[in-house]
């Protein structure tokens, strides 16, 4: 316990820092530019993360949005009932979760029906030879065939999105760690807070991955665009007003020290 204790101390001090918590965002855009460079520039070896089927990819990239809400559903209601236990306000607490779920959804399907849109079964990378008959993705990749066309990078916007959604959503573990929790709840915070930075961890560095060994960059730097402004629309500017699901709550102004 007082184990864990240290670790999420340091994780608070860590995120607390001004360039953390104001410029995260930008790590995306350096990774997706400077990875695309090396990767059209094949200066990065094969490695076991080039291939789609390393075990990060596998069982949490591919279900990157499930692994998101199953951590950070049941922190945001801990959390965020230690500030306010009113019905009302938990509830557009996790109305933010619906809003990202949507954003996930609209984004997903509009990057699937572009590329359905824009694609051909050709019979090499090349594109010299065209299947007209297959006219799916599923029955061109099933023929051992190739299924091209503009591919906006689902794992660059997800990564992305993902990353910035829970570094909003768990800012107020720094005001919690002064809250008086009791010791279950306090223990389960902890576990998921950990748990949470964890899988940020591995966002960021499946998307380092992502950078560097898959797709062309164009595509890339539109998911990475995609994911940011869907960040940048939602809490820098929708959730600044009133009719919204609002911000995570911050801490109450400490009151000043009256003087004789």
């Amino acid at each position: 316990m007082a184990a864990l204790n240290v670790i999420v101390e340091k994780l608070v001090v860590f995120w607390r820092g001004n360039i953390v918590r104001n410029h995260f965002q930008w790590i995306f855009v350096l990774f997706s530019v400077v990875g695309s460079f090396l990767k059209e520039m094949d200066l990065v070896p094969q490695t076991y993360f080039s291939s789609s089927r390393n075990a990060l990819n596998v069982y949490f990239v591919k279900v990157s949005w499930g692994w998101t809400l199953l951590l950070l559903t049941p922190f945001l209601l801990i959390s965020n009932s230690s500030f306010n236990r009113s019905v009302t306000f938990l509830g557009r607490r996790l109305l933010s979760l619906v809003v990202a779920t949507a954003v996930w959804y609209i984004c997903t399907e509009t990057f699937l029906y572009i590329e359905d849109m824009t694609s051909s079964c050709f019979e090499t990378h090349a594109m010299d030879v065209v299947k007209k008959e297959f006219t799916s993705k599923i029955s061109c990749r099933r023929a051992g065939f190739h299924w091209l066309g503009h591919d906006i990078s689902g794992h660059s916007f997800i990564l992305a999105y993902s990353a910035l959604l829970i570094k909003e959503e768990t800012s107020p573990m720094d005001s919690l760690q002064t809250a008086k929790l009791s010791a279950l709840p306090r223990m389960v915070l902890n576990l998921l807070y950990v748990a949470l930075n964890l899988i940020v961890t591995i966002w960021v560095w499946m998307f380092a991955c992502t950078s560097v060994y898959f797709h062309d960059p164009l595509h890339k730097f539109e998911g990475t665009a995609c994911g940011l402004l869907g960040w940048y629309l939602t809490y820098r500017v929708w959730y600044k007003i009133p009719l919204s699901p609002g911000l995570p709550p911050l801490p109450p102004p400490k009151e000043e020290k009256q003087h004789d």
